[in-house]
């Protein structure tokens, strides 16, 4: 049984493993940056507040654990994607405003090229990804204008994960995939086993992408 110390331990323990306190992982799900302070954890009138099905799905989304991986930090172990330890990486890091030029990325949709700089996070993150600095409000309000998304261009892209789409001509844009078809050839490229909607600037209209569309998958937001 799943009491309500448990839930909040846990939620406490995947924000220290990310590197992030409980307002700055709200703020990565997208969510009310006192979502989940300790002091919303009890009504005024003394009984204990538990988190909304919605804020945990958006929380195990945006930090790319999956519900096994949760259930362990429900029972007291660490997260086994993690390791139990919030790493420290230097990440690859670009201004969004930047995005729309060429030559940031290889033919494999890995970041190469001088216009990166390299960035500390203390936090978790694949080898390939790089990070990138909102310097522009185009993201709101989904992502805040200053805080930093962390992109890997090489984690498999589910169904609900939030992408950050470059195209070879034209600004990149944010969307959720709304659709994957599972039942398609497993040869079948990237482009056609998924249906994106955008977000922010192009919120709920379909994205029509290609194969020299890059989509990357957007793993985790700081501030």
């Amino acid at each position: 049984m799943i009491s309500h110390a448990d839930i909040w331990r846990a939620l406490d323990r995947l924000a220290a493993e990310r590197g992030l306190t409980p307002s700055g992982l709200a703020r990565a799900a997208g969510l009310d940056s006192t979502t989940f302070n300790p002091s919303k954890r009890i009504t005024p009138a003394g009984r204990p507040r538990w988190p909304g099905t919605e804020s945990l799905a958006r929380t195990l989304s945006a930090t790319g654990i999956s519900f096994e991986g949760f259930s362990r930090l429900l029972s007291g172990h660490h997260d086994p994607e993690t390791g139990g330890k919030a790493h420290h990486a230097h990440l690859k890091i670009v201004s969004f405003s930047q995005l729309a030029h060429t030559g940031l990325f290889d033919e494999t949709g890995l970041p190469e090229g001088a216009s990166w700089e390299k960035w500390d996070f203390n936090g978790m993150a694949d080898h390939h990804s790089y990070a990138v600095h909102l310097d522009s409000d185009c993201m709101e309000p989904i992502f805040r204008r200053g805080g930093t998304l962390i992109i890997s261009p090489t984690a498999a892209i589910r169904q609900s994960d939030r992408v950050l789409l470059h195209t070879p001509h034209g600004a990149p844009c944010c969307g959720v995939v709304t659709d994957r078809w599972h039942d398609a050839p497993v040869t079948a490229p990237l482009h056609e086993l998924v249906r994106i909607h955008g977000l922010a600037g192009m919120d709920g209209r379909e994205i029509v992408v290609d194969g020299n569309t890059l989509i990357h998958r957007i793993t985790m937001a700081c501030m």
